[in-house]
């Protein structure tokens, strides 16, 4: 089949992977020639919505994958500046006449995309745009009225009941012109950042995909039972994976569906909760899509304008895992060390500042992002604003998680308190579950606690109260 194109340029953003990967496959079928590129932001020093943690892990992608392509005969090309100024620089200078990407999930991206379309008009390059982020685009999945999903409930069982594509094959050669040259592949340098102290988990696409053949064969099974439990490996840990795009979510869906149809049917569930934790993560995509302001404001128009408090030296012990809590600190310490938090930590921790602590959900968030390798804006948000009872399919606000009692629950041995907060270690986890009641720390050199959760509770009830009384 002849090329339609003399030389496509794909621009490679979140989308880090050469197997199953729809877009550059079809760019490789359309072109004579395919150069791959990526452009670097140009801030410096400090960023609201990522830091050293992310930003070396995509260091790290982006070496393996040059890595990968180069075993096709191509390579990647590096540039940095503006994604406008870059792309346009590198059309010129190879003569691309076709250009293609990943669409972005976020509002920041998608504005991108209407500056970069319109310099294509201008050079006479044609587009080629397409969703991959996802399995589902936001405008797939609507309610009968064909009205965006406000919960996520229906909004699961409309995207399960969707049919999904396909796995592609994978490329086995790509061809690639020498020229335009490259810039080195970047380090945390590159922004002005110093060497991250956590330790992070492998980068790259050969780690992904050992990373998820490990899930399926020794933790999908068990997913539902085992995903809360933050002192074992309950959960996937694919969600950095997922962020950059080193899996494609057509593999993951097909093999967790296929290893659930060989599954005993007792144990079929588990993968179905696996499948809804997706389903998840594309609502959170959709609720960014028609209501971007969720960025800046509470979804609920109801609670905009809640009364929070001004941050002080709580909000510190709070981000150093200091709080007197156990069960807080041992997850503000894990993402400290590895640029992660178990998922069910995540809500605890993001409860006490909202609920206990009565800070702006907003702090959290970013404190996230800048130390998370999964950061994910849409996700992020979801759950930030799910634990302050201000976003889509809320906790209700009087639904305050105690921390003592989710310890209790999830952490009753104390195993993942005394991981993380060694201080810790030889206490018995009984005192794990109950506030002090002596005056005195459970421990020679850790806290006591910062405040009194029945308290706290107490004025998060009458907080929302009063805002909800104001509002009628």
């Amino acid at each position: 089949m002849k090329a339609t194109y003399r030389l496509g340029l794909y621009w490679y953003r979140r989308d880090l992977r050469i197997s199953d990967h729809k877009i550059l496959r079809t760019a490789s079928q359309q072109c004579e020639a395919v150069l791959p590129c990526y452009v670097l932001s140009t801030w410096k020093n400090e960023h609201a919505w990522t830091g050293p943690n992310r930003q070396q892990f995509l260091c790290d992608c982006l070496a393996s994958l040059d890595a990968n392509l180069q075993t096709l005969g191509s390579r990647l090309v590096v540039r940095q500046g503006s994604a406008v100024d870059a792309l346009r620089r590198l059309i010129v200078e190879s003569g691309a006449d076709a250009l293609y990407y990943q669409r972005d999930p976020d509002p920041f991206g998608k504005a991108v995309e209407h500056e970069v379309q319109r310099l294509c008009e201008e050079l006479g390059v044609k587009v080629h745009a397409m969703r991959d982020v996802s399995l589902h685009s936001p405008e797939e999945i609507l309610t009968g009225g064909q009205l965006p999903y406000r919960v996520y409930t229906p909004y699961s069982k409309n995207w399960l009941a969707q049919p999904k594509e396909k796995p592609v094959p994978k490329l086995e050669k790509l061809h690639t012109p020498p020229h335009p040259a490259s810039d080195p592949l970047p380090s945390l340098a590159t922004w002005g950042l110093a060497a991250s102290a956590a330790q992070l988990l492998p980068a790259g696409e050969k780690a992904a995909r050992q990373r998820f053949r490990e899930a399926i064969q020794q933790r999908i099974g068990h997913y539902a039972d085992r995903r809360d439990l933050p002192s074992i490996d309950g959960t996937t840990r694919i969600s950095q994976d997922l962020r950059f795009g080193l899996l494609s979510l057509r593999s993951i869906y097909e093999a967790t569906h296929l290893a659930m149809m060989d599954a005993p049917a007792p144990m079929r569930s588990h993968h179905h909760t696996y499948l809804k934790e997706l389903a998840w993560r594309e609502f959170y995509f959709a609720i960014l899509h028609f209501f971007p302001e969720v960025l800046e404001l509470e979804f609920s128009p109801s609670w905009r304008g809640l009364s929070w408090d001004e941050p002080d030296e709580k909000l510190i012990a709070w981000q150093q895992g200091r709080t007197g809590f156990p069960i807080v600190d041992a997850g503000m310490r894990e993402l400290l060390a590895t640029g992660h938090m178990h998922n069910r930590v995540r809500m605890i921790v993001a409860m006490f500042l909202t609920k206990d602590l009565h800070y702006d959900w907003r702090l959290g968030e970013s404190w996230f992002m800048r130390h998370l390798i999964d950061g994910e804006i849409a996700s992020n948000n979801g759950g930030w604003q799910w634990s302050a009872g201000t976003g889509a399919d809320a906790a209700p606000y009087f639904r305050i998680q105690n921390p003592w009692s989710q310890t209790s629950r999830f952490d009753p041995e104390g195993i993942y308190i005394k991981r993380w907060v060694p201080e810790l270690t030889k206490v018995p986890a009984k005192l794990f579950q109950v506030a002090p009641t002596n005056g005195k720390p459970i421990a020679a050199d850790y806290p006591m606690p910062i405040v009194d959760h029945n308290t706290e509770r107490l004025k998060t009830l009458e907080i929302f109260q009063k805002h909800k009384e104001g509002q009628r």
